[in-house]
Formats: C-alpha cells, sequence, structure tokens
C-alpha cells in the first residue's frame, strides 16, 4: 500500500492562479483557506458547478470525436479534457452525497 504523505506537498503546489480552466471560478469559489464565503448562495455554487461540468463534459466529447474524426485533435488534448470532465463528475457526484446525507440526518432528528 502506497502511503500519502507526498500529497499535502504536491496539492499545496496547486493554486487558482496555476491551474485555472474556469471550473468553479464563476461561482465566486476560491482556492483560499480562510473559510470565508463570498456572499454566493449555496444553490448558485451548486447551479454554477453544474453548468461548468456540463460544459467540462461537451469539451471532452468533442475532442474525442475530433480525435476519432482526424480532424487535428492530439491524443493528449482529448486524454486532458477527459480526465477534466471526470474530475469534474466527481467532484460534483460528492458534493451530492454529501448534500444527500446532509438531508438524511437532518430529517432524523427529532425536536
Amino acid at each position: 500500500m502506497i502511503g500519502m504523505s507526498g500529497v499535502p506537498a504536491v496539492l499545496n503546489g496547486l493554486n487558482s492562479a496555476t491551474v485555472d480552466d474556469g471550473f468553479l471560478s464563476d461561482a465566486g469559489v476560491s482556492a483560499s483557506s480562510t473559510g470565508v464565503g463570498a456572499g454566493i448562495p449555496f444553490a448558485g455554487v451548486l447551479q454554477s458547478m453544474v453548468k461548468q461540468t456540463s460544459m467540462l463534459d461537451e469539451k471532452a466529447t468533442q475532442a474525442v470525436t475530433g480525435l476519432l474524426n482526424g480532424s487535428g485533435v492530439e491524443i493528449h488534448d482529448a486524454m486532458i479534457a477527459t480526465q477534466k470532465a471526470n474530475m469534474a463528475f466527481e467532484l460534483a457526484l460528492q458534493v451530492r452525497n454529501k448534500a444527500v446525507g446532509a438531508y438524511q440526518q437532518m430529517m432524523g432528528m427529532q425536536f
């Protein structure tokens, strides 16, 4: 089993200035560690995340189609686009799972 000791060093090198493909930036979400919201409602953040995920999926589909058609798309560009779409989908899925879990926990409370 591989240890996770190198993960924080790798993640510390990533910030919104070095990796910026627009994902979640329109919603006012940043990579800051302050935890202070920008005043945008949670529903707006979710809506923006779903839109960005859909756009990344579209870009990945176009890249793979272009690769298969032979229209000048490089294989590494198609792979990067599909990985971005996959990561965005996984993030959206985990956010949904956490929201459903919180809702179920609240419904189980007795007043």
